[in-house]
C-alpha cells in the first residue's frame, strides 16, 4: 500500500510550542484559596468531565450514521479535536476568548498566553480561574467536532486539522468573548446564552452549512446512491453519552452547586425527552415508522435548543422549547433533502436551526424569577427589549459565523486541499486517509 507523505510542519509547530512551554512555565506565585467554595469546585470539576465525554459521544453518534467505509475517519475527527484544541486553548485560545477585551470582539492573545496568570488569578465566582478555563476548554473541543458531520465522507483529514485550528482561533474564541466575557459586545448588549446556543451550536451550524456548500456534493449524493447507516446502535450509544454529558454542559454552566444548576439540569432533561418524542410523532404524521435514528436526532435537537435557555426558563417552558425546536428542525431537515445541499448528517438543520430556535425562545421565555441575572423579562412576560436584542444578535452572529467560515475554508483549502480525490472518496476515508478498517462481526 502506498503511504501518503506527511508534512513535518505540524510536528515542528508542536516542538516550538513545547520549547516555549519549557522556558515560560509561568509558575504561580501562590495558589489562590480565598473565595473558593469546595462544593462549587467539585461540581464544576465533575461537569467539565461530563462535557468532555460528550465528544466521544458525538464520535459514536456521527460514526454510526455514516457508511461503513467512513466510520473510523468520522469518529477520529472528534477524538482528534480533544487533542488539538486542548493544546491550542492552553497556548492562545483561552486568551482570545477571555483575555483583556479588544473592542469587545476578542481578547488580547497575550493576556493569558500559555495560561499566564491563570493559576494564581482571583477566583472566577467561587471556583478557581484555572478550573473555569478548563471547563470552557471542553466547549471549545466539541464545537469544531460538530462541524465535521456536514463534511463527512469527503473531507481531507489533514485539511480538517488545519480548519479546526483556524475555526477555533478565528470564529469560536472571538464569539465566546463577545458572548461570555464581561467586556464582550453581545454580553454588554444584554444577550443571554446560558451554555452555548450561540457560541457552540450556531457557530458550528453556520460553519457546517458553509462547509457543505464549499465542498459540494459527494458523488453518491449526486447519484442518489445512498448507503445505509453503518451502525444504528452506535447512534443510540452516542445519544446516551451526549444526553448524559449535557447535564454537565448546561448544569455546570451555573458554575456552582446551586439551585440554578438544578433548574438547568431539569430543563435540559425535559427539553431532550420532549424533543425526542416530538420528532418521532411528527414523523408519524408523514407516514414514517418510529425509528431509533429519529428519536436520537430529536433528543439532540432538544438538547441544542435548551442550551442557551437552560438557566433562564422554567421547566414547563423547556418542554415547549423542546417540542418547537424538534418540529422546526424536522421540517428544515426534510426540506434539505429536496435540495442539492449535501449536509451529510444534517448539522445545520439540527445544530444551526436548533441553536437559533433556542436563542429566540430564550428571548421569549427568560424570566428573573428563575435567574436574577435576567434584567429584562422575555416576550412571554410582556417585555420586548430582550427579544429584540436576541433577534439582532442572531443576525449578527450568523453573518459573522457564516462569513468567517468561508474565509477559514478558503485559507485551509489554499494550505491543504479540503476535499479528497474521487478515488479516495470511492475507497472510503477509513482506508484512504488512515489505513484502518472497521471489522464487522
Amino acid at each position: 500500500m502506498v503511504k501518503s507523505k506527511l508534512s513535518p510542519l505540524p510536528f515542528f509547530i508542536l516542538l516550538v510550542v513545547t520549547v516555549l512551554a519549557f522556558f515560560f512555565p509561568f509558575a504561580p506565585k501562590s495558589i489562590v484559596t480565598e473565595g473558593i467554595n469546595a462544593a462549587d469546585t467539585a461540581w464544576v470539576l465533575v461537569s467539565a468531565a461530563l462535557v468532555l465525554i460528550m465528544t466521544p459521544g458525538l464520535a459514536y453518534f456521527y460514526g454510526g450514521m455514516v457508511n461503513t467505509k467512513n466510520v473510523i475517519s468520522t469518529m477520529l475527527q472528534s477524538f482528534m479535536a480533544m487533542g488539538i484544541i486542548s493544546v491550542v486553548w492552553v497556548v492562545v485560545g483561552f486568551s482570545i476568548a477571555f483575555g483583556d477585551s479588544v473592542g469587545g470582539f476578542f481578547g488580547n492573545p497575550a493576556s493569558h498566553f500559555l495560561l499566564k496568570g491563570v493559576t494564581d488569578a482571583p477566583a472566577w465566582g467561587t471556583i478557581p480561574f484555572l478550573l473555569f478555563a478548563f471547563f470552557q476548554l471542553k466547549f471549545a473541543v466539541i464545537t469544531p467536532a460538530l462541524v465535521t458531520g456536514s463534511m463527512a465522507e469527503r473531507v481531507n483529514f489533514k485539511a480538517y486539522v488545519v480548519f479546526m485550528v483556524l475555526f477555533s482561533l478565528l470564529i469560536y474564541a472571538p464569539l465566546a468573548h463577545m458572548t461570555w466575557s464581561p467586556g464582550g459586545f453581545f454580553y454588554k448588549m444584554g444577550v443571554l446564552d446560558f451554555a452555548g446556543g450561540t457560541v457552540v451550536h450556531m457557530s458550528a451550524g453556520w460553519a457546517a452549512l458553509a462547509g457543505a456548500i464549499y465542498l459540494k456534493r459527494r458523488r453518491s449524493h449526486a447519484n442518489n446512491d445512498f448507503l445505509p447507516p453503518a451502525n444504528v446502535p452506535y447512534v443510540l450509544l452516542g445519544t446516551g453519552l451526549l444526553w448524559f454529558g449535557w447535564f454537565g454542559f448546561n448544569g455546570g454552566s451555573a458554575l456552582a452547586a446551586s439551585p440554578l444548576a438544578v433548574i438547568a439540569f431539569a430543563t435540559t432533561n425535559t427539553a431532550a425527552g420532549a424533543a425526542g418524542i416530538a420528532w418521532v410523532f411528527f414523523d408519524a404524521i408523514r407516514g414514517k415508522k418510529p425509528s431509533a435514528m429519529g428519536f436520537c436526532i430529536g433528543v439532540v435537537v432538544g438538547l441544542v435548543a435548551i442550551t442557551p435557555a437552560a438557566g433562564f426558563v422554567t421547566v414547563p417552558h423547556a418542554l415547549v422549547i423542546g417540542v418547537v425546536a424538534a418540529v422546526i428542525s424536522n421540517v428544515i431537515a426534510h426540506l434539505r433533502t429536496k435540495t442539492a445541499l449535501d449536509d451529510t448528517l444534517d448539522v445545520f438543520p439540527c445544530h444551526g436551526i436548533g441553536g437559533m430556535v433556542g436563542m429566540i425562545l430564550t428571548g421569549v421565555f427568560a424570566t428573573a424569577t428563575v435567574n436574577e441575572a435576567v434584567t429584562e423579562q422575555g416576550l412571554f412576560f410582556g417585555e420586548s427589549s430582550l427579544f429584540l436584542k436576541h433577534l439582532l444578535a442572531l443576525v449578527l452572529a450568523s453573518i459573522f459565523s457564516f462569513g468567517m467560515s468561508f474565509v477559514v475554508l478558503k485559507i485551509t483549502d489554499i494550505i491543504i486541499p479540503l476535499r479528497v480525490s474521487q478515488d479516495d472518496e470511492n475507497t472510503g476515508l477509513d482506508i484512504s486517509q488512515h489505513d484502518e478498517k472497521l471489522i464487522e462481526a
